[in-house]
């Protein structure tokens, strides 16, 4: 490019890239080098941008894929770079700007040729591309390192290395979206990748033992959260002529160290503080999750996963040592402060997820904080706004929410927690309400969500099972919860008689009539709902026979509602769960009759306590606890990998792929 400013619509027109993809060899030594890696480019601002620097990319790659066997230049620009990085570290300490800037654009160009090459050819066909050299046309460097290995760990390690500061920031995004481009053979394949090259260099090769220290920094760079440093006007002073071969590089070229990718150029309006975003924390975040979801080998589990399984908190010095080969400390705290902080996006839920699936010692530690609150309200945002978000995400929120209420300790703390004006629940004025009623509020509203809109039935099972295990804990259910507990029962009943009123229907219609192609679908219809209806009054009659007492809201709620239970005593599938509501809907209205008539309110909460305090618990009928786990699904690859790709696609930083390239998941999913 050239000691100039560059912008995208130049570069097919610029000197020295026409001679780095051109067919004549350039020794590593030749001056055209440093002239090549000192430029500096104006980012683009905007995804019109971003796929103008693609669309450009692919000529000039294109170009350099059919000469490189010849000229090995290619291989030569990457030597160049990994020349450059090998002093890296000392270069900042000794705050080497000069040094860092051209290391970090001679790897911005190595990423997006790659990032062509991948969409253009094989692994097999992409190696060979780091094996030409110029010695002899055509021919491959032979007994000698592997280069692309080479350039693989050289990136993981210039990752963990390299401190994050100004000066590096650039540098080190382009190390984690390089590997994030090596990885993304994944997107060109219908089918889950479980052996490929690269895989093996980062799962068996020299990447190996730095494992433990990659995923500590990438949860440290998400953890961080720093901001894009903002464009500098002068980073070096002009030289005087003839000092050197960078003398004149006025601020213009400088500046490109901070405005590569940074989502505002040099001569963007000063940043305020919301536009200024965190690509570092959101790439590192996705190459961490794409890294943790890669398939094990055949004798070799994914060391990225034994790592986040593993790792402990360095303020537990009593932590005996881990059989994990690729364990390592990190501070717990400042890990979930920023989970609770980040859980609008995708990515920081579905590491939520990860964490408390796989990971027991921070999940132990999550359970036992005692601002569950800071969590559990993001997460329960996320559900609340269930239109507006797509569906992978309400289902990562929910998973979290099943997981969390596994544990009786969190189900008992959620109704000690008072929350106070909930702004964004906008159905009705919560000035007052514990954390766990909001809770059993927002399920209950996802699942009628999804009765009347996509009719989920792995959604309903879900948000059952969390109700189901906080059933037996719920205490001083708000009197709206308790409604919303009824109303939902009444909402499946109404269905249901409703589906069984069709069936009838459908069952009277001539014999032979096409009508009678319908039954079976009623039929599954009816099964579905009954079995909903059948966990509905399992979770009332878990709250009655284990927390009655506490919860003189939802006994009030039941006898208002009594006639929607009527249609139900006889029926052969709810019989048994049936008789504890019948024996306190009988008590509790025998005693509001001995109480008299027209009683206000208050009166008959008043009798409600009382008859609450009065009622024998022998009564009641004993039933099994209801407790659900959450239990991954088999090749549970096959829904995350596409995942995690989708995230990939849609948020990073700087990198546009096009959507008809994409074989891995279709653009609607998720």
């Amino acid at each position: 490019m050239g000691a100039k400013a560059s912008h995208v619509s130049e570069l097919s027109e610029n000197e020295n890239l026409r001679k780095l993809i051109g067919t004549e060899s350039i020794s590593e030594n030749d001056p055209f080098w440093n002239q090549l890696i000192s430029f500096s480019f104006t980012s683009p601002t905007n995804s019109a941008d971003t796929k103008l620097l693609e669309e450009t990319t692919i000529s000039l790659s294109k170009a350099l894929i059919e000469n490189n066997p010849r000229t090995g230049n290619f291989g030569a620009l990457v030597r160049i770079f990994l020349s450059r990085t090998k002093e890296l570290k000392i270069s900042t300490e000794c705050q080497d700007q000069l040094f860092i800037w051209q290391a970090h654009n001679a790897l911005f160009m190595i990423r997006c040729l790659l990032k062509v090459f991948i969409s253009q050819m094989s692994e097999e066909e992409l190696h060979l591309q780091f094996s030409y050299q110029e010695r002899a046309p055509g021919t491959c460097a032979a007994g000698e390192e592997d280069l692309f290995e080479e350039v693989m760990c050289n990136l993981v390690h210039l990752i963990i290395e390299v401190p994050l500061l100004d000066i590096t920031y650039s540098i080190l995004f382009e190390a984690v979206t390089t590997l994030l481009i090596l990885l993304s053979y994944q997107l060109f394949h219908k089918e889950i990748l479980r052996e490929s090259l690269i895989y093996k260099y980062l799962m068996q090769g020299r990447c190996v033992p730095f494992t433990s220290r990659l995923v500590k920094t990438l949860l440290y760079n998400f953890i961080r959260q720093e901001k894009c440093p903002p464009p500098v006007t002068h980073v070096f002073e002009q030289q005087a002529e003839g000092s050197g071969l960078f003398y004149g590089l006025a601020s213009g070229v400088a500046s490109g160290l901070w405005t590569v990718f940074t989502l505002g150029g040099a001569g963007s309006k000063p940043n305020p503080e919301e536009e200024r975003p965190l690509p570092l924390s959101n790439q590192s975040l996705l190459l961490l999750l794409v890294l943790a979801n890669l398939t094990d080998g055949v004798d070799t589990p994914n060391p990225y996963r034994q790592a986040i399984m593993s790792f402990k908190n360095t303020q537990d010095s009593s932590a005996p040592p881990s059989s994990h080969p690729h364990t390592f400390q990190i501070n717990f705290n400042s890990l979930y402060t920023a989970l609770c902080e980040q859980q609008k996006s995708d990515q920081a839920t579905l590491l939520l997820y990860t964490l408390l699936h796989q990971n027991t010692n921070f999940r132990t530690y999550m359970l036992a904080r005692t601002d569950m609150e800071n969590l559990v309200m993001p997460i329960l945002e996320i559900l609340y706004h269930v239109e507006d978000r797509n569906s992978h995400h309400v289902y990562m929120a929910l998973i979290i929410l099943l997981i969390l209420t596994e544990d009786d300790a969190f189900n008992r703390s959620i109704h000690e927690v008072i929350l106070k004006n909930i702004t964004w629940y906008t159905e009705r004025a919560l000035t007052e309400i514990s954390l766990g009623s909001l809770l059993i509020l927002v399920v209950i509203r996802t699942i009628q969500f999804n009765m009347t809109r996509t009719r989920d039935k792995y959604l309903h099972t879900n948000c059952l099972a969390a109700l189901a295990n906080m059933s037996s804990q719920f205490r001083s259910l708000h009197q709206y919860a308790a409604q919303r507990i009824i109303s939902l029962f009444a909402l499946l009943s109404k269905k249901h008689n409703k589906v069984l009123e069709q069936a009838t229907q459908s069952l009277r219609g001539p014999f032979g009539s096409d009508d009678n192609a319908s039954l079976p679908d009623y039929a599954q219809d009816l099964n579905v709902i009954e079995e909903v209806i059948r966990m509905m009054l399992e979770i009332i009659n878990s709250c009655l026979a284990n927390s009655l007492h506490h919860n003189p809201n939802l006994v009030y709620a039941l006898l208002y509602k009594r006639e929607l239970f009527e249609q139900f005593r006889s029926h052969p599938s709810f019989q048994d769960i049936m008789q504890n509501l019948d024996m306190v809907i009988g008590f509790f209205s025998s005693r509001l009759e001995q109480a008299g008539s027209d009683l206000s309110v208050e009166r008959v909460q008043e009798v409600i306590k009382q008859g609450a305090a009065a009622l024998p618990k022998d009564r009641l009928k004993k039933f099994p606890e209801l407790k659900f786990k959450y239990v991954e699904e088999d090749q549970p690859e096959e829904f995350f990998i596409p995942y995690v790709w989708s995230l990939v696609y849609n948020s990073t930083v700087g990198l546009y792929w096009s959507p008809q390239d994409i074989e891995l998941f279709t653009m609607d999913s998720g």
